[in-house]
């Protein structure tokens, strides 16, 4: 609401001001000094043309220089640095001519303004300059769409068969993770099985699912591919987590997937940000609703030989739901006794 106050405030001071210098310009035009009038006015434009085009660039590096690591966190995935090189590269270029043809547009616009000594250039055509900016801008834009496309293609590859599997459920206004278990496989799943326990609708007709566990934080580790099998299921989410450069809807009735290998852990991030507790986060990037700020889960990478032991010390799902064996078909029952740990 005070945001709104401001707003409204700068605009009637705009408008004060537009009204009082229309009005002057009447007043000009009543009295015979309407030239004048328009030669001062112009004067005025041209010097707060250049007031504008210095305050605006002032700020934009103050707030740029003053937030930066805010947008533009330490990378922490293989996958993260080729994306940072090709967005760097990107800024580089549309930012170098950004700042040029600017300059260039608010210069011109204080210099060429209107005098009576001063006769416009007519120069309607050239050949070499209509070459120059059409085919320089087509040849960069050329390179940035195919290294971009390499890149993509790269990432949005088929994930390597020894991959991590962990689904990810997003609904209102939380996430649900599945881990694959020890055959690093999650199992399948039907929404008609969903209910006040089973919320994953987890099922037990296919043997990958018998030693599914959940648990409450994003743990992977570090060095090996981890795929993200992502699923919504009420309305649109997104799946976010900013040090691994890592963004993938979460679509109702239509599963998405990310595979990515982290190569920090977070005790090491804790060292290169000389913060020991920092931790890494998983988002919604997705506005689905009142509760959308709550949806936040902890992300913890581990070291290979850690995640093992941490994953061989979680119980499968099933193994402390046991009353959902009545849904294991009958040839299976005794395979999903030994796989989910019940006879233990």
């Amino acid at each position: 609401m005070f945001g709104f106050y401001i707003a409204l405030a700068v605009f009637l001071v705009v408008a004060i001001l537009l009204l009082i210098f229309r009005i002057s310009r009447l007043i000009g035009v009543v009295k015979g000094t309407g030239e004048k009038t328009t030669m001062g006015s112009n004067n005025l434009n041209a010097i707060m043309m250049i007031v504008f085009m210095v305050g605006f660039f002032g700020l934009a590096a103050w707030y740029s220089w003053g937030n930066f690591d805010a947008y533009d966190p330490p990378v922490a995935s293989e996958h993260g640095e080729l994306t940072d090189k090709l967005f760097w590269r990107t800024m580089w270029i549309t930012g170098i001519v950004f700042f040029i043809t600017n300059v260039l547009l608010f210069y011109f616009s204080w210099k060429y303004r209107y005098s009576e000594s001063r006769r416009a250039l007519f120069y309607p055509h050239n050949n070499k300059l209509e070459y120059i900016w059409t085919g320089v801008p087509a040849i960069v834009l050329t390179w940035l769409v195919i290294s971009g496309w390499m890149a993509w293609d790269g990432i949005m590859s088929e994930a390597p068969e020894d991959s991590e599997q962990i689904e990810i459920m997003g609904y209102q206004f939380a996430w649900s993770l599945r881990y694959g278990g020890m055959d690093n496989e999650v199992g399948d799943y039907d929404y008609r099985l969903i209910d006040a326990v089973n919320s994953h609708g987890q099922d037990f007709s296919d043997r990958s699912g018998f030693d599914d566990f959940q648990y409450r934080d994003l743990v992977v580790p570090k060095g090996k591919p981890v795929l993200l099998k992502i699923r919504a299921r009420d309305v649109l989410h997104s799946v976010y987590i900013p040090h691994m450069r890592l963004k993938m809807d979460a679509v109702p009735g239509m599963p998405t997937q990310f595979w990515f290998v982290a190569n920090k852990t977070t005790a090491e991030m804790r060292v290169e940000e000389g913060n020991p507790e920092f931790e890494y986060e998983l988002a919604c990037t997705e506005i689905c609703g009142e509760g959308h700020f709550s949806m936040k889960k902890k992300v913890t990478v581990l070291e290979p030989e850690e995640y093992e032991k941490w994953k061989a010390e979680q119980k499968s799902w099933l193994s402390k739901n046991p009353e959902y064996m009545t849904q294991v078909p009958e040839n299976l029952k005794e395979l999903a006794l030994v796989t989910s740990g019940i006879n233990e």
